[in-house]
């Protein structure tokens, strides 16, 4: 029933030429491991981040369980000060609590004006962005965003995937990381950029029976690794442990293929987006048939589909 999950690779010291010679081209995630971060794996305590940024507010997600879930929307949006927010992330046990005293928090950092402003780490944390060194991997005109991340030990982020490629930097912290080919996008039931199938580990395969065809792939990251994360490759991630990583994700495509409207990195391109209308439109002209008509139409459509737009090999 259930595959084996295929390890990601994990690669030491690997050049920016290396990178975009060898691994960049093959859009396969990849761990790289022995990168320059700077000092913040080290000195990224608890205390050090609840003195470094103050009291300033920042919005969290606090969930009663570990298994965030964004159909039912099981979580809830607070306010905190931020250094009130880091000590209570990283305890097992509140004495102070929204739900309940074993609630999990996570924040993903977000720009200043949520609808016209990107998350970037210089602009949000500054004095925590000065112990960080990014790998430029990437051309400087590329760069979209720095997404700041806390999460508390045991929460798990729901399956989705991004439109820009992507680097997670894990700083702190160890967390499992859980990823799926685009390829495999028919078994991973989606809404949206996200999949219905919250449980991986236990997938409901009386309601999910496709799922078990997703080859799954999957990773460990300890401080100070980065993962390699293509644009279109579902993830989930699991924080093992409380932990700091952060996000950078940069332009592959030519920048006007993007919304100008998104501040998060997951609205489709634009192309993709028109192209969705047009079926959505397609489909509903297909209505004014009869059922068996309508069936064998929409049929010869996947087939169109298929052997215009499929790829022809299988990587």
């Amino acid at each position: 029933r259930e595959r084996a999950a295929v390890p990601v690779e994990r690669l030491h010291g690997v050049t920016r030429e290396r990178f975009l010679r060898d691994i960049y081209p093959r859009r396969k995630p990849v761990v790289l491991t022995g990168l320059e971060l700077g000092t913040c794996t080290t000195k990224w305590t608890v205390d050090y981040l609840s003195q470094a940024e103050g009291s300033k507010e920042v919005k969290i997600h606090v969930s009663a369980v570990p298994q965030m879930d964004f159909l039912s929307k099981n979580f809830v949006y607070r306010t905190l000060p931020f250094d009130v927010f880091v000590r209570r992330a990283a305890e097992v046990k509140h004495k102070e609590y929204f739900l309940t005293e074993d609630e999990k928090y996570y924040l993903r950092s977000v720009g200043e004006d949520v609808r016209k402003d990107i998350a970037d780490i210089r602009k949000q944390f500054p004095v925590l962005a000065e112990d960080v060194h990014i790998p430029e991997y990437f051309e400087k005109e590329q760069f979209f965003s720095s997404v700041f991340r806390i999460s508390s030990a045991g929460l798990q982020l729901w399956t989705h995937y991004d439109v820009m490629d992507n680097f997670l930097i894990q700083v702190t912290g160890k967390k499992r990381v859980v990823l799926y080919s685009p390829r495999d996008a028919p078994f991973l039931y989606l809404s949206g950029t996200k999949s219905e199938v919250l449980d991986v580990d236990n997938p409901d395969l009386e309601k999910y029976p496709l799922f078990v065809k997703a080859k799954r792939y999957q990773c460990f990251l300890e401080a100070g690794d980065v993962l390699f994360i293509p644009a279109l490759w579902f993830h989930n991630v699991i924080s093992e442990e409380f932990g700091v990583a952060m996000n950078v994700f940069w332009k592959h495509l030519p920048a006007e293929s993007y919304d100008k409207t998104d501040t998060y990195g997951n609205k489709d391109p634009m192309a993709a987006s028109r192209a969705i209308q047009i079926l959505d439109r397609a489909l509903k002209t297909l209505e004014e048939l009869p059922e068996e008509y309508r069936d064998f139409y929409a049929r010869r459509m996947v087939l169109r589909i298929q052997e215009k737009a499929y790829r022809k090999d299988d990587g």
